[in-house]
């Protein structure tokens, strides 16, 4: 087992990983400065096939342990009153459906991206900016998802670390180290470079479907451990995902609930995909023995909105 970075050691690296005035004291983008025109040109030439997979979860209105607030889903309309009736004549001729669909996507079961006015440390956020300017009347007037109106396309390198360790996935409280991620690169022969959104699986949601689901905030997540920051910063990845929501708790730390996002989000400016459904992409990278691939990700235009739900897709 590697020494593990102390609490102290990751507080420092607010500073030694900091992105703050590296674009510009204005800039909102953070990591996906690394996304350029010459990036985007390289990840769609990886499309080889046209074959596309879906990295998302279902939105379904189920509860469980794990859903922190139920998402709403009521029909406005249905098509249940247009059967044709002769006694009560022709059926409406403007015959529609429609949905009333409310839902808090931060947490653990719903697919979405993290802007970066989702998280704060010591009253800041990326690049030095108040957290104030995040307000419940206005939402985010800096930093909100809609920066990202352009949405996302890279290259997408998947790195399956329970497949690499033989195991069919990782339980609660189990953190991904970075000699995992660079173990994987070197099974997998690909390598992780500027500009790409890194997807590192853990096998959780394999997990919640075979054992079911569990209160993760009571009993713990799994994702990568805060050691694992430097080889993002490193690597200058764009976007980090995975199919957790990279609650990993740290043993001892008491100022650090969730590393991965406080120092990511904060310092680095790291845009962060959470719960993805990377078990079909798992599969297919597999069936090819090839890890790398063309990717879009296309968040909603929020006024002011912290993140969004999105619909991640793999493209071979």
């Amino acid at each position: 087992m590697p020494d593990l970075p102390t609490q102290d050691e990751v507080l420092s690296y607010f500073d030694s990983l900091s992105n703050w005035g590296r674009w510009g004291d204005d800039d909102e983008l953070g990591t996906m400065n690394h996304i350029t025109p010459e990036t985007r040109r390289r990840a769609v030439s990886l499309v080889q096939e046209g074959v596309t997979v879906s990295c998302a979860r279902t939105l379904s209105n189920a509860t469980g342990p794990d859903v922190t607030f139920q998402p709403m889903h009521f029909m406005i309309e249905s098509g249940e009153g247009y059967a044709h009736d002769e006694k009560a004549g022709p059926p409406r001729p403007a015959q529609t459906s429609s949905d009333f669909i409310a839902v808090a996507f931060h947490g653990h079961v719903i697919t979405h991206v993290d802007s970066l006015s989702h998280f704060f440390f010591g009253g800041q956020m990326y690049n030095g900016k108040p957290s104030s300017l995040v307000s419940t009347r206005y939402g985010a007037l800096r930093e909100s998802i809609e920066v990202l109106q352009g949405g996302v396309l890279a290259r997408g390198v998947l790195l399956d670390i329970p497949r690499l360790r033989g195991v069919p996935w990782f339980n609660p409280g189990e953190g991904i180290l970075r000699e995992d991620l660079e173990a994987a690169e070197a099974a997998e022969g690909v390598s992780v470079e500027p500009g790409d959104v890194l997807l590192v699986r853990t096998g959780q949601l394999r997990r919640r479907a075979e054992l079911g689901p569990w209160n993760i905030a009571a009993e713990g997540g799994t994702g990568t451990h805060a050691n694992c920051l430097p080889f993002y910063q490193e690597r200058s990845v764009a976007m980090l995902g995975s199919d957790t929501g990279n609650s990993l708790i740290h043993p001892g730390f008491d100022r650090l609930t969730n590393p991965v996002h406080q120092v990511g989000i904060v310092a680095m400016g790291l845009w962060i995909l959470d719960n993805a459904d990377l078990e079909r992409l798992a599969e297919a990278c597999a069936e090819r023995g090839r890890w790398e691939f063309m990717i879009t990700i296309n968040p909603l235009r929020i006024e002011g909105g912290t993140g969004s739900p999105v619909n991640p897709i793999a493209v071979f």
